[in-house]
């Protein structure tokens, strides 16, 4: 049948999820003792971890185009909408609120 997953599609998105999951507890972590934007600008420790959160970013969104690849069909068709940029600055500025 077409436009069934077989089973190692199954588990190859699954995995895929789980990585996306780990990937934003990840950036949930990082984000703990960041208070301000000075906290990335202000010494090369912030920059570094402004870089791994960017990098965790851009991880997760190959992740999602990797699964819909996989299922031959967008997943999150909505979140496509929003530019990369605009999304990361979002994050980063919710993080902040925390």
């Amino acid at each position: 049948m077409q436009g069934m997953l077989n089973m190692y599609d199954k588990e190859l998105v699954l995995d895929i999820l789980h990585q996306i999951l780990e990937a934003t507890l990840k950036i949930q972590q990082r984000f703990r003792q960041i208070e301000t934007a000075a906290d990335f600008t202000g010494s090369p420790f912030g920059m570094e971890r402004l870089d791994s959160i960017c990098m965790l970013l851009i991880a997760i969104g190959e992740s999602l185009k990797n699964i819909d690849k996989i299922t031959d069909r967008p997943t999150l068709s909505g979140l496509y909408v929003v530019p990369l940029q605009q999304a990361a600055q979002h994050i980063v500025v919710f993080c902040l609120k925390k």
